[in-house]
């Protein structure tokens, strides 16, 4: 049965999916928005943020009339039951109640979503990560331990490794080679920072820090990151190639060949028209169904692009909810190990000493890199940046590695990155580049 059957099937049933929202940043005020419509088959049931008022914001913006603030699980469930939102500041309210079927991850922390996630599989409930910080970094481990736990874990539809994916696999069902995926990008600029962002930030209620990531490639990289893990396919240098077009059907002839045919790519394409989305390249060389490519106005080939020229994630989330939810099926998740991480890179010459500041920061962006690679330089993964301080200086456009710094200390984030190592370790010499933390101190 189709998700938008199905989802008819729950809302005439008045059994529709319970959906609970942890994080009331801008990002999450607009799923709450959508959902607030309502979604046929959907609703929107609890909310968490660790603070309140944020989270009552994002409910009155979305219509809400009527919530309840409860501390625990069964007042929760309780709440639900009687048909009133239910409001906390503890998320894990949220993971361990009954009453809700997924929880949706959109706090863009690291750390702290990373508790949240392993609540969420301990009680056995569904993830939609609207998170590329947490899965660009540790994706891999928490989808195995989501497969373990029986439970879908999942990036979203309407962010661009989503709209990707799903541009990709819906190719791949009419019998088509696809070589390269990824981005369709405005603008990059490396040394972008909190003080050149702020107005941008404050003009549209955004968090600075997550509006530097936007612009100085480090959210670019987590998201083709995450592509890459979904998919197997590499990239072609550090960063990406990113060839600037004025039209996305140009990509296919600009990215090299012979990458594309041997490991696939993940890349961008950069200020080329339709100016947002996500593209697909397509290979095909049988003359006659070039011929026939060639009709319907898609050009010569043997490249073909395909395009969706949007990226909405508070209105398609509905969707990745649906498929998660009503068939157990991941929009985008990683197939196996890591394939590529994001590698810190110094925004400037920083000095020994200095305390990192982590994504969307003043002292590092972040590049996408082959996992390989990026452990056979032992690099810091810009995720695990936050906090730590700086052994030795680190030249401006260098990759910061894990011998430069001293850790933050023995985080969660930290252990679960370990264990991703040690169970997928990397095609180097016996992982001494995931150094552990007393090798670092």
């Amino acid at each position: 049965m189709s998700v938008d059957t199905a989802l008819q099937k729950r809302e005439s049933s008045a059994n529709p999916i319970r959906v609970g929202i942890i994080g009331a940043g801008a990002t999450g005020r607009a799923i709450a928005l959508q959902l607030g419509t309502p979604v046929p088959g959907m609703r929107l049931v609890a909310i968490a943020n660790r603070t309140a008022g944020h989270a009552e914001r994002a409910l009155r913006e979305a219509g809400f009339l009527k919530w309840a603030r409860v501390n625990s699980a069964s007042e929760a469930e309780e709440q639900i039951a009687r048909g009133v939102l239910a409001l906390t500041t503890d998320p894990a309210v949220l993971t361990s109640c009954s009453a809700i079927d997924i929880v949706v991850e959109v706090t863009g922390s690291i750390e702290p979503a990373a508790n949240v996630v392993l609540d969420a599989l301990k009680y056995r409930k569904h993830v939609v990560l609207v998170n590329a910080e947490l899965d660009s970094l540790i994706g891999p481990i928490l989808k195995a331990k989501a497969d373990e736990a029986g439970v879908v874990i999942t990036h979203t539809d309407g962010d661009e490794p989503g709209v990707a994916m799903t541009l990709l696999r819906y190719l791949r069902t009419l019998g088509l080679r696809v070589v390269a995926a990824g981005n369709i990008k405005g603008m990059v600029d490396y040394y972008r920072n909190p003080d050149t962002q702020r107005a941008f930030a404050a003009k549209h209620d955004q968090d600075v820090k997550k509006v530097t990531s936007f612009a100085d490639s480090t959210k670019l990289s987590m998201e083709t990151t995450v592509l890459a893990n979904a998919t197997g396919f590499h990239v072609g240098r550090r960063g990406m190639y990113g060839p600037a077009c004025e039209y996305v059907r140009q990509v296919g002839d600009l990215l090299p060949a012979d990458e594309m045919l041997s490991t696939g790519l993940v890349d961008y394409a950069l200020g080329a028209a339709p100016h947002t989305g996500a593209f697909a390249v397509v290979y095909e060389d049988v003359p006659l169904k070039k011929t026939q490519l060639a009709y319907y106005k898609l050009g010569d080939g043997p490249f073909y692009v395909f395009y969706t020229p949007f990226h909405l994630p508070h209105i398609q989330i509905a969707s990745t909810i649906g498929r998660a939810v009503l068939q157990l099926d991941a929009t985008v998740a990683p197939i196996g190990g890591p394939v590529c991480e994001v590698v810190a890179v110094a925004k400037r010459d920083l000095k020994a000493g200095e305390r990192l500041d982590g994504v969307g920061g003043f002292c590092t962006y972040g590049l996408i890199e082959n996992r390989s690679a990026a452990r056979e330089m032992r690099a810091l993964p810009i995720g695990l940046s936050e906090g730590c301080v700086l052994r030795r200086d680190v030249a401006k456009d260098d990759v910061v590695s894990t011998e430069d710094i001293h850790p933050a200390g023995e985080t969660l984030i930290w252990k679960l990155w370990q264990e991703q190592n040690d169970r997928w370790p990397a095609q180097v010499e016996a992982l001494s580049a995931a150094p552990s933390l007393s090798e670092t101190r």
